[in-house]
């Protein structure tokens, strides 16, 4: 995780406040001290709060927070199947989404960022990975949507175009027909054992 040099810096001014005030509350006498500790003691703690839950709201999209519980590390790996069939790996592979935030890319109403629900369930993710009792097997709590889809594809000329689709583009845009009919292979846990996986160009 990159460390947000300001950050540390407002914390480690705000604690060398605190500490002064501590050890000399004779300088919140005049009135230039009241205004010191009142920004030790209530300004500098407001900005450290927002600005670190912005920053770690930020670090909640990428891909090294999403796969650093270990229950998630399969999912990680599937990305490097040798297979154009798969979605997830022939996105992440030909760079169709950043890999830095692959898995917040396909997964956006799934987080810890977006809308409340989204965020609720992202911190469930969290509670469960350390107070609850992980289950065997993972299911998203509701049906993929084709928004996910479409807020990349949706306006392309290939998808718009595709024999495939043309016929179609009202059921998908509507969600009534998902993607994932034709799309079917995604994270294929069960068979990473016997996938060939992709070196990322390494020999």
């Amino acid at each position: 995780m990159e460390v947000n040099h300001g950050l540390v810096a407002v914390v480690l001014a705000t604690i060398a406040l605190v500490g002064i005030l501590a050890f000399r509350p004779s300088l919140t006498v005049p009135r230039r001290g009241k205004i010191l500790a009142f920004l030790a003691f209530f300004i500098l703690p407001i900005i450290l709060m927002a600005v670190g839950t912005s920053d770690h709201l930020e670090h909640s999209k990428s891909t090294e927070f999403c796969l650093s519980c270990h229950v998630m590390e399969p999912y990680g790996e599937s990305l490097y199947i040798d297979s154009g069939e798969y979605l997830p790996a022939s996105h992440f592979q030909n760079n169709r989404i950043p890999s830095d935030k692959a898995c917040f890319t396909c997964h956006t109403t799934y987080t810890m960022y977006g809308d409340l629900k989204a965020k609720i369930q992202g911190l469930r993710h969290v509670l469960v990975n350390y107070l609850g009792e992980i289950p065997d097997e993972l299911e998203l709590y509701l049906p993929y949507s084709n928004r996910e889809c479409l807020h990349c594809h949706g306006s392309a000329r290939s998808f718009l175009e595709g024999e495939f689709h043309i016929d179609m583009l009202a059921e998908l845009e509507s969600n009534e027909l998902s993607c994932l009919e034709c799309h079917e292979f995604v994270h294929d846990i069960a068979g990473l054992g016997e996938a060939d996986l992709w070196k990322g160009g390494e020999e």
